[in-house]
This record gives C-alpha cells, structure tokens and sequence, in this order.
C-alpha cells in the first residue's frame, strides 16, 4: 500500500486575547473555576475581518512553506473547518484554495465537527492510494465558533472554552516520513440534536443574526446529553483510540504521545490514564481552548516544540464532536 505522510504544517492564531479574567466577567464563573476546572487560561478571538477561510489560509500557506513545495503541486484541497464560515451555503474550501494560489487542485468541504480532523485524515489518505495523480493533499480548518456563544446561558457551559485560529496539514504520497497507519471513528445518534443553533439562545438585546448565522449554540435536553456522554465519552475515546493503534499493527502500550482535542482538565486526564499515558506525554491546550478541528495540527505543533514527539515515536491524534462523533488516526513520526 502507498505510504501517506504529513509533509508539513501549522496553525494561525488571531493577535486578540481574552484571559480567564475576561471570560469570568462575561460568564460569572470564577476565575480560578475556569482555569483549573475548564482549563481556560486564555483563548484568542478573531477580529471582524478573519474569517474562517483567512485563518486557515493563513495556516495553509505557512504549511506549504514548511514542505517547500509550489502551491501549483497540491492536487486536492480539503476544508474539514467550521460551518460558521464566511458565507452559508457556500465551499470554503474553493477560497482557501484561491487564497494559497492552489490553480491546479480541486477543493471540497467535510464536516465532521469537532472530530473532523482525524476523520479528513483517513478520508484524504484513502484518496490518495486510490489515484496517483494526488502528489499533494492540503487540510485546512478555521473556527471562530465563539461567535454563536451566548456566555449568559449556562446550558451552553459547555462551550465556554471555544477559541478562534486555523490549522492545516500538508500530506504527500509516497512519502515515507511522519506516516498515517490507522484511523477508527464512532457516531452515537441519539446524540445527534442535542446541540443546535436556537432562537430561544439569545439574550434580551442581542443581535439575532451572527454574520449570516441566526440563533446560537443550546443544548437541547441538558440531562439527557450529561447522562448518555457519561456513559459512552470515555469508552468511545478509548474504543477509537485503540483501533487506530491496532489497525497501525501496534498496541496501545506502543503510544508515545496523544494530542485530543480541548476539554476540562479532569476528563483529559481521566483519558491519558485509560490508555496508559501520562501529562508529560500529551499537551493541554489551555492557552488556545478548543478551536474545533485546529486543534490536533495546533497538539502536534506544540507536542514537537515542547520535545514530547521524538523521531520513531508512535503518536495518535484524537477528537470528538456534537452529533456525537468520536475520531482518531495514528501517526508513526519521523522516518519509517
């Protein structure tokens, strides 16, 4: 089978900050609360200006740097960002695509939430085995979902930690570094409207309409939704997890690092401890907060930067989404 690997790639982050100091005088929640229980320390929040496809462009081209290729080689360009994107009913990913200067590729979206990342992964790997006319594959993800947050409606509690930034991954085939081995993915249904946008989400006073969004984020039926991730969320991250190992012909105690997707504190942890990992071998994203599926490139980056991803290191990426969606892909770093 035609090996698949990550040639370069990078994220990009708006200048705009706010702390946990400013999310507790929007939220009402303590400081100390959102640091240490949500893992919020700070997020960064993008200007009117930057928009989904300017930050993953932004991402993308500084990829495309990092692998020293011509933006003409890229065959296809995959979006996999957010649907709170600059227009509606609209391909980001053909903009992304003008932006890098991509004149030779195709561009479609996919939309898998907040576990898209390992889900484009998969899909854009099986893509590129199938036709070798695929040399170069981009990825590119933005998210400023922050905007459809209503911080005075704790049924959206939840989602207090959304952040704004791009992210993108530049694969190549036939590329025998920093290859993808296995992927596994899982949907529970029953989950699947109990985080919609909602008129009734918007406070007394507030714009109705976000762009060309209208409503914001709500949970549905509150208990409901508490009730089932407690007893599928851990089971489902571990499940997809190990079948991304095994399908690698590896086992779960082969795992050197695994960078998921932003949550509190205490479930990551609850995570690392079920497959056997430590702090010292993920990263905590608690100076981003979740910028949806930006969040394995922006792991990946700081996992190497912060020397915790060594050459011959099995690593795993991992995430999951409203609707509900659990994803992940193993990734076999440096030269095979």
């Amino acid at each position: 089978m035609i090996s698949v690997g990550i040639a370069g790639f990078a994220t990009w982050f708006p200048r705009q900050i706010q702390t946990a100091a400013d999310l507790a005088l929007l939220t009402g929640i303590p400081e100390n609360v959102l640091r240490e229980k949500m893992g919020i320390v700070q997020r960064h929040v993008a200007a009117e200006d930057e928009t989904v496809t300017h930050m993953a462009s932004l991402a993308a081209q500084q990829a495309i740097a990092q692998a020293g290729i011509d933006p003409s080689q890229i065959g296809l360009v995959i979006s996999h960002g957010s649907e709170h994107k600059d227009h509606l009913v609209w391909n980001a990913a053909a903009k992304i695509m003008q932006n890098i200067g991509a004149v030779n590729a195709y561009a479609f979206e996919m939309y898998a939430l907040c576990a898209g990342a390992p889900i484009a992964l998969q899909t854009a790997r099986a893509l590129m085995q199938a036709d070798p006319r695929l040399e170069y594959v981009l990825l590119a993800a933005g998210s400023r979902e922050n905007d459809l947050i209503n911080f005075r409606n704790d049924r959206s509690r939840f989602m207090f930690n959304f952040g704004s930034g791009g992210g993108a991954i530049l694969l190549k085939r036939g590329f025998a570094e920093n290859v993808i081995l296995g992927a596994s993915a899982i949907t529970d249904g029953s989950l699947s409207e109990t985080v919609v946008l909602t008129p009734a989400a918007v406070s007394e006073g507030d714009p109705a309409v976000v762009g060309e969004v209208s409503g914001r984020l709500d949970v549905t039926d509150a208990a409901y939704m508490a009730e089932r991730l407690g007893q599928v969320s851990l089971p489902n991250f571990v499940r997809v997890i190990r079948e991304a190992v095994e399908q690698s012909g590896a086992a779960l105690s082969d795992v050197r690092f695994l960078g998921i997707t932003h949550m509190k504190k205490s479930f990551y942890l609850e995570i690392l401890q079920a497959i056997g990992l430590t702090a010292e071998q993920s990263v905590y994203l608690d100076h981003y907060g979740h910028v949806q599926s930006v969040d394995q490139a922006l792991a990946l980056q700081l996992g190497l930067a912060q020397g915790k991803i060594q050459p011959g290191d099995l690593i795993v990426l991992a995430g999951a989404g409203t609707g509900y969606t659990w994803s992940a892909v193993a990734v076999r770093w440096g030269s095979v």
